[in-house]
């Protein structure tokens, strides 16, 4: 009986180490999915220009899944050879640290978690199965450890001066930029003192809430979907002092309007859609739309259904032409959510597919160059510089 007890631990200990080491892929799996439905034909034209472009992707989860962005995956969305592959110059890596259970768009509350269950069964350090601060610490070490380890093929973005190799003519020999950012200040954990160590883990962008109302403001996916707090305001003061681009994805419209009316800085909406195209509530009306273009802000249009209320690059690409007709091409950019638990038509790897809808909708080639990633370095360039 001994020697059943000790065999049958053994085989219980390994069940456990095989589920804690392989589940997490599984769950990833079945989360950032490519839906494989047809994709227009990629012209020549559309290649050959989409090679010279400096290309910016405002927010992408990856940090979130247990994966070594350094090697190429068969799941998920981005990685570093998809985004070589890709030519993506600059890569906005978000760090989520709570997420309701049965997350929706209309209402939730900040009650239960997803992430601690993640946390725990990717073998997190302890310290971030209790602590939202603790997550994005870890997401800056992973982060920094990845460009660490890549060669010299990623590199880490927190001044404007680490911007200036994106934007020289020979970038294409440049290393991939990374730039973190948060989606939901409850990190802070009350506790506005925070932010700096935020910023010293290397965090130049945050977004104020994401799918609950929290101490700060109200989120369009809360229950209260209220204003700023006094909070709030503090921390949109303190952000742009600091020099941390405030986002106002997820926000509530009580929220976007309050942010845009004290901001001093360019605001970003990092990822999401327009109301005109895709009247999905997270969506910008168009009066925020003017509100972010006046700020001199870009908005990150996503390439998912809750984003343009579909998957193709038409759909993408009619939210853009929607906010260019409105306010301006400068304000257009591009904000993938991948590996955002999000179905798009394509990966990291996949994004001639944009421009070549560009190139379709009939955008010129100065146009494509500003959606792509120009208008994303003017307003990162600007927003990283702390004020005196």
């Amino acid at each position: 009986m001994k020697r059943f007890a000790i065999g049958f631990g053994g085989v219980l200990l390994a069940a456990l180490v095989a589920f804690f080491i392989f589940a997490p892929g599984y769950v990833e799996r079945d989360m950032n999915v490519i839906d494989g439905l047809p994709l227009p034909p990629v012209s020549d034209e559309a290649r050959a220009l989409h090679e010279t472009l400096t290309i910016v992707d405002l927010h992408g989860d990856t940090l979130l899944w247990k994966r070594d962005m350094l090697e190429a995956a068969d799941r998920g969305h981005i990685d570093l050879p998809r985004l070589k592959e890709g030519n993506v110059a600059l890569q906005v890596f978000s760090s989520v640290t709570k997420t309701p259970r049965d997350q929706n768009y209309d209402n939730n509350t900040a009650e239960t978690d997803n992430i601690t269950l993640l946390a725990i069964g990717q073998l997190q350090p302890l310290r971030t199965w209790t602590s939202l601060l603790e997550r994005t610490l870890w997401h800056g070490e992973r982060l920094e450890r990845a460009a660490a380890e890549s060669e010299g093929d990623l590199a880490l973005v927190r001044t404007p001066a680490d911007i200036v190799p994106v934007r020289a003519p020979d970038a294409s020999s440049a290393p991939v930029a990374a730039m973190l950012s948060v989606e939901g200040l409850h990190n802070l954990e009350g506790d506005l003192a925070n932010l700096d160590a935020l910023y010293d883990a290397g965090v130049r962008m945050a977004g104020l809430v994401h799918f609950f109302d929290n101490d700060l403001a109200g989120s369009m996916h809360g229950i209260d979907k209220g204003g700023l707090t006094d909070i709030g305001r503090e921390a949109v003061r303190r952000m742009e002092r600091m020099g941390m681009v405030v986002d106002i994805a997820h926000c509530s419209h009580q929220c976007v309007a309050e942010v845009l009316a004290m901001a001093q800085r360019p605001v970003v909406s990092s990822h999401g859609g327009v109301q005109a195209t895709c009247p999905v509530n997270r969506n910008l009306t168009d009066a925020e739309i003017r509100g972010l273009a006046a700020t001199g802000g870009v908005i990150g249009v996503g390439y998912w259904e809750g984003a343009v209320c579909d998957t193709s690059p038409a759909a993408i690409v009619a939210a853009m032409t929607h906010i260019r007709d409105l306010v301006g091409i400068e304000h257009v950019a591009l904000g993938s959510d991948f590996d955002g638990t999000v179905t798009t038509r394509f990966d990291a790897a996949g994004l001639v597919n944009v421009t070549q809808g560009l190139i379709d909708a009939g955008f010129t080639e100065e146009e494509i160059r500003a959606v792509m990633g120009g208008n994303a370095l003017r307003v990162l360039e600007a927003g990283l510089e702390p004020l005196a």
